[in-house]
Parts: structure tokens; sequence; C-alpha cells
């Protein structure tokens, strides 16, 4: 008799062990939801904020270079590179984005002229990126938005002048 309470007992406690793993189980499910619905309702920047991110990163980019502040503009160039990478993590839905790589080359270019402190180059490399800026709209049927080289500066509280 006593083996069969004994196995009786083994068959009661393993019986409320999985009762007990269904209810985590549940309680653990719940929460992954809870979570997934947070993660799927968390902002998300669009492509137009990333846009005019990097149109002010144009704007200060011209004149970071064109004051010779080489710092500050290899900084915004940087920053143009970072929001092009974050388009791709965030907009990667968006059609516009396997047009991005046409702008690489551009970039890098500048990106060059940047390093080797050479006003001239500066000059002529930007205005390949703002053309290339203005090509990728044109090829993503965004054509209304054009973009130039910038006359006066917006920020009127940055200096863009180096230091000395």
């Amino acid at each position: 008799m006593k083996p069969r309470c004994l196995l009786f007992f083994i068959v009661l406690c393993l019986w409320g062990c999985n009762q007990q793993q269904d209810g985590s189980q549940k309680l653990l499910q719940t929460k992954i939801d809870s979570l997934q619905k947070t993660i799927d309702n968390a902002y998300k920047p669009g492509l137009g904020e990333f846009m005019s991110s990097i149109q002010v990163h144009h704007e200060k980019l011209w004149f970071a270079g064109k004051n010779e502040n080489w710092k500050l503009a290899d900084f915004e160039i940087k920053e143009i590179q970072e929001d092009l990478t974050d388009i791709t993590t965030y907009c990667k839905d968006r059609p516009e984005t396997h047009f991005l790589p046409m702008i690489d080359p551009a970039l890098d270019s500048l990106n060059k002229a940047i390093q080797q402190k050479s006003s001239a180059s500066f000059k002529n490399k930007f205005i390949l990126l703002t053309n290339t800026c203005n090509s990728c709209h044109q090829a993503t049927k965004l054509e209304f938005n054009v973009i130039k080289v910038p006359d006066v500066p917006a920020f009127s509280d940055q200096v863009f002048k180096p230091r000395i």
C-alpha cells in the first residue's frame, strides 16, 4: 500500500508543478505581449524627420567649410552620414532608401576635401553633394524638394569661424 501512496503523491506533485508552470508561462506570455505592444507603438522617426536633420547639417557643413572650420565641417559630415545610416535602420520599408547609396561617392569626395583642408576642393565637392541630393530627389519622384547651396545661415546663434 505504501508504494501506491508514494506513487500517487509523486504524480500529484508533478501535476501541481505542471499547473504552476502553465500559470508562469501564461504570465510570461502576457508580459511579452505587453512589451511587444509597447515596442510597436514606440515613436520611430520618419523619413521626413531624417531629411530635415540632414538639411540642417548640410547647411551647417557649408558654412563650416566656407569659414575653413574643418573640425566643425568634419563633425557635420559625420552627422549627415549618421542620419543616412539611421534611415536605413528606421525607414527600411520606404522605397526611397534603395537610392541612398548614390550619395556615398559625393560624401566620400567631400570628406576627402575636408581632411585635406582644401577650400577650393570643398566648394566643388559640396556643390557635387548638393546636386547628388537633388538627383536622388528626382529619382525618387520627390523632385519638388530642391536643395541649394545656402546663402545665409539660418542659425544666427552659431559661430562658424574656427576658434584660434
